[in-house]
């Protein structure tokens, strides 16, 4: 029966490694359907951002009760499944708490591992609370409805239920500890270990040793198989943050934030236009990029770079960005988080096309219009507040500028107040419609 147990478990972890082999692999082919783009550079301080932001949490707390619940429910969750390596060594040799030989440091292990869980669990239950109850406004934006207020749900209670699986293992384990029942009998006497579980023993008292085996090993099986469905659904959810928040913070932006990029194709254009001796026939140097780019800006998935996409994954739905945006409280239609799920969700789209059909075929579709309306690219005022207030260093900003890039270059289809202004720009100098001479014309009526 032990054998069979094992075979059963090494099955389960390689279809579950597997899957989840299969799921990165694609999530990395969908990145880098994006524009190459060097990020590189400083390597120190990019390893010291990243240090200070995704592990050190220092802008989630910038909101303390939700900062401070997240740091307990990430690290709580990360060290408590250090434990699973000590399952998957016990799932394959079939041995029995393997690491229960360091004695003292083990009993201290367990025990930080149940207060963590209890920590994590209370922390859960306040965070569904938050979300469900309490009406809070970043909470309720259109874009949350159906999949995604679900999605934030189904991970709640999947970590409330591996937090009590993993403490009803420890109290039947302990309860039969103490009953002396053979290949648990060797642990007895580790009581320090279990600081919270042990007060889950009423529960289990009378109980035959034959019956808390069978509920100790279905909490092991449960709890072990469990992380593995988790493990494969973080691709198909906002907690994919998980595991990207470290090389998204990485790889964002060093420069001042608000600052834009140019085109080089169009600053060539202009620097020889400038330029009244150089020559607009010229051929251009060797290892000199020649003409203009394919296209201005973007419409899709594609003509964005690889870090937009990868920001479009990591994106938390926490809704800060959009909370902090000066265009959404006053009623416009701009969410910055709607700007990232819809950039996730055509890449997504565009991801199943490249599955089903071993190349991308035309679907008719784009990112722009179809997913992304122009009213809520024009909404925003490039103040930066949603790229400040990111807790994972996204830029949405970066993605809408280059949508309106493609708007105005590509289509001319800048609104008309915009259009006005930078004739105006062209004319006279300033976005206003007075020529230089003109300008203090205002002063001299006052």
């Amino acid at each position: 029966m032990q054998i069979v147990s094992q075979i059963l478990f090494v099955i389960a972890l390689l279809v579950g490694v597997g899957f989840f082999a299969r799921n990165i692999k694609r999530l990395i082919r969908n990145i880098k359907l994006g524009r190459e783009i060097d990020r590189t550079d400083n390597g120190g301080e990019r390893f010291a951002k990243m240090a200070r932001i995704a592990l050190g949490q220092s802008k989630m707390v910038k909101r303390p009760v939700s900062g401070f619940l997240h740091i307990i429910v990430y690290v709580g969750f990360i060290i408590i499944n250090i434990e699973v390596l000590e399952i998957v060594i016990d799932g394959i040799f079939g041995t029995h708490r393997i690491f229960s030989f360091l004695g003292g440091t083990y009993d201290v292990l367990i025990a930080s591992f149940e207060i963590l869980a209890f920590l994590v669990f209370v922390g859960v239950v306040i965070f569904w609370i938050r979300r469900n109850a309490l009406n809070i406004y970043r909470f309720l934006g259109r874009e949350l409805k159906g999949w995604p207020k679900n999605d934030a749900n189904y991970i709640l209670y999947f970590e409330m239920v591996l937090m009590a699986l993993f403490l009803i293992m420890n109290a039947t384990d302990y309860q039969l500890q103490m009953n002396g029942a053979d290949h648990y009998a060797s642990e007895a006497g580790i009581m320090g270990s279990f600081p919270i579980s042990q007060f889950l023993l009423p529960i289990f008292d009378g109980m035959s040793n034959a019956t808390l085996i069978i509920i100790e090993r279905a909490a092991w099986w449960l709890h072990i198989l469990g992380i593995l469905f988790f493990l494969n659904y973080l691709y198909y959810s906002k907690h994919l943050h998980i595991l990207l928040a470290f090389p998204n913070v990485y790889f964002s932006k060093l420069s001042l934030q608000g600052k834009f990029d140019n085109l080089e194709a169009v600053q060539k254009e202009v620097a020889l236009m400038m330029d009244p001796n150089a020559d607009p026939f010229a051929a251009p140097a060797e290892g000199e990029d020649e003409g203009e780019p394919e296209k201005f800006g973007a419409s899709d998935v594609f003509d964005l770079n690889q870090v937009q996409l990868l920001n479009s994954y990591t994106c938390t739905e926490c809704g800060r960005c959009t909370s902090e945006c000066p265009a959404n409280q006053t009623g416009k239609k701009l969410s910055p988080r709607k700007i990232m799920m819809d950039t996730r969700d055509r890449l997504e789209e565009v991801g199943e096309n490249i599955t089903k059909n071993g190349k991308f075929e035309d679907d008719g579709k784009q990112l722009l219009d179809d997913y992304i309306l122009r009213e809520e690219l024009w909404a925003c005022t490039t103040c930066n507040a949603c790229v400040e207030a990111c807790p994972v260093g996204i830029d949405p900003l970066s993605i809408i500028l280059d949508m309106r890039r493609y708007l105005v270059m590509e289509q001319s289809a800048a609104p008309n107040e915009l259009s006005i202004a930078m004739t105006n720009i062209e004319n006279n100098g300033a976005p206003w419609p007075y020529n230089q001479m003109d300008r203090l014309n205002w002063a001299k009526e006052n």
